[in-house]
């Protein structure tokens, strides 16, 4: 019992981390699927079937603001980012989170995902 209790323990301690740091931000922007969206510029409403399918095989998705900066959703839970961002496929959201920025790349740790006015 008690190496089952220690086990636990363990593996929780494991897993936990720190929050994030980085700069609080709030930024408005479009879902998309980086596979697509990276390679031929496919976005928009047409494009929703072929980028569910895609998220669903893992490819990553990504908002992009109205002056084209993509932020990759980071995953500092451990937890799937994708399934944050799976209701807001090619639509408009307003994300709040953590900024990160590490070798060129800017990621948003997310804590709140709404649909965009």
């Amino acid at each position: 019992m008690k190496a089952a209790i220690l086990s636990v323990a363990l593996s929780a301690a494991l897993f936990a981390h720190e929050e994030p740091k980085g700069k609080s931000i709030t930024i408005t922007g479009t879902v998309v699927d980086t596979g697509c969206y990276m390679s031929h510029g496919a976005i928009g409403e047409k494009h929703v079937e072929c980028a569910t399918a895609c998220a669903k095989l893992g490819i990553p998705l990504a908002i992009v603001d109205d002056a084209g900066k993509v932020y990759m959703p980071i995953a500092a839970d451990h937890k799937n980012p994708n399934i944050k961002l799976m209701p807001f496929i090619e639509k408009k959201v307003k994300v709040s989170g953590t900024l990160l920025e590490k070798g060129g790349l800017e990621g948003i740790a997310i804590k709140t995902v709404d649909a965009a006015e």
